[in-house]
């Protein structure tokens, strides 16, 4: 395993139009792939519109079974390009019971891991406990031929406890595939302080674990159907950070982008070395970490 390895990321906007989301993010992954990119990161919930903006039974008819068509046509991109795939599917496991799962396709189109979204937010234009059930596969990273991969997803980024467990259980990289923006009611300073509390606590997973840190997030408009707020302008600013938080790659927020990145895991191995946290925590004393409060 080469100690360079090159991400390629797809930051893109969504249609309503499922097969032409799929014939983008194809067009996307052949370009980055011929750049020379081993691994693809996708955005949150690729192949829709962001449906969780209201509660609507009718949505659950987007969910799709794994293994699938939907699978099958990731396995044969991943498979036709040489590249691990990350990507993000509303999983139907049965009918009333869905899952934000995040599927990890090898470069021969075998399926290496899942996760299923452990944190779900319940927040206006966000209702995502209406649609998926909390994710019960744990914390366990993916292996794959680029590497332990802990693939986490959106919500799941304001958890240091996540980001730690899969850094204890040998993650090389932390991926979050997302789909977070604003609400156009909100100032402009406050929707500053959202986007930088968002990057600075994902910048902060990586310093603490000393991993090397991939964000990918959706970019523009998607219109609320109901009409009970003026929709979201996701934020785009997808980003790579080194593990010292450092930024390799920082997207714009209000276009596309499909950019490779190169992480070193030489500098992984070195800078955690030089700050050895995981030597020095102090696992006597963390007790009360698995409690909801302590009164």
């Amino acid at each position: 395993m080469s100690n360079k390895l090159k991400v390629g990321i797809i930051q893109q906007s969504n249609s309503g139009n499922i097969e032409d989301n799929r014939r983008r993010i194809a067009e996307a992954v052949r370009k980055l792939a011929a750049d020379g990119a081993k691994l693809v990161v996708n955005r949150e919930l690729h192949d829709s519109l962001y449906f969780c903006q209201t509660e609507n039974v009718d949505e659950c008819g987007l969910a799709v079974a794994i293994p699938s068509e939907t699978t099958e046509y990731y396995s044969q991109l991943a498979r036709e390009n040489g590249v691990v795939l990350v990507t993000s599917l509303f999983e139907r496991r049965a009918p009333g019971l869905y899952h934000n799962t995040a599927v990890v396709f090898e470069a021969d189109g075998s399926i290496a891991g899942k996760y299923r979204k452990m944190h779900i937010p319940d927040d206006p234009a966000y209702y995502e406990k209406f649609y998926f059930t909390p994710g019960d596969l744990g914390f366990e990273p993916i292996d794959t031929s680029v590497g332990r991969l802990g693939v986490l997803v959106c919500w799941d980024q304001w958890y240091p406890e996540a980001a730690r467990l899969m850094a204890l259980r040998g993650a090389e990289m932390l991926i979050y595939p997302t789909a977070i923006g604003w609400e156009s009611s909100d100032t402009d300073d406050e929707k500053a302080r959202q986007r930088e509390a968002w990057i600075t606590v994902q910048r902060g997973h990586a310093v603490a674990n000393g991993l090397p840190v991939i964000t990918v997030n959706r970019t523009g408009h998607e219109v609320d159907p109901s009409g009970a707020t003026n929709g979201i302008t996701f934020w785009g600013s997808s980003f790579v950070a080194g593990p010292q938080g450092e930024f390799l790659y920082q997207a714009p927020t209000d276009r596309e982008d499909v950019v490779i990145v190169e992480i070193d895991r030489t500098r992984t191995e070195n800078v955690r070395r030089w700050w050895p946290f995981l030597r020095d925590r102090r696992i006597d004393a963390y007790k009360g970490l698995d409690k909801r409060y302590l009164d």
